[in-house]
């Protein structure tokens, strides 16, 4: 029983480090989100040229998961215009989501993306569902 406390203590210390990003591996966890730029007007519309180019056909023009290329998936692509969707992500999962694709879905890796091209897209994704500001997540390791 005396091992109780100890286990309890590292425990609750092993559980307070978990944040929103500890299950991307670990390259990912501690990118530096470029807050700014994802509440860049500019950076948006950057982001907004590439989704039409290379996101749209799945997505949907809207980020409404109803692209005309979806039509045959098992699972509906993200609706980038949920607010829920907004809620439950972060800046740098959908970084590490567009730079690596998703196993065992249509969803590719776009690695090829420069990062700054990659950060344009992920505020222009970010902004479909215009509940908060890109950057208001950005967490510790932002900019």
């Amino acid at each position: 029983m005396r091992w109780l406390p100890a286990a309890l203590a590292i425990s609750l210390t092993c559980t307070a480090c978990n944040g929103p990003d500890s299950d991307l591996p670990p390259s990912y966890r501690h990118v530096v989100v470029p807050a700014e730029r994802l509440r860049s007007g500019e950076a948006i519309a950057r982001g907004e040229a590439l989704y039409e180019t290379h996101c749209a056909l799945c997505h949907g023009e809207r980020g409404d998961g109803r692209g005309r290329r979806s039509a045959g998936f098992a699972k509906r692509p993200t609706r980038f215009a949920d607010p829920g969707w907004r809620d439950r992500t972060t800046p740098r999962r959908v970084f590490f989501t567009i730079r690596e694709g998703v196993s065992g879905t249509p969803m590719p890796s776009w690695r090829w993306l420069s990062e700054d091209e990659t950060w344009d897209l992920a505020a222009y994704v970010l902004s479909l569902a215009g509940t908060a500001s890109p950057g208001d997540d950005a967490s510790p390791g932002s900019d």
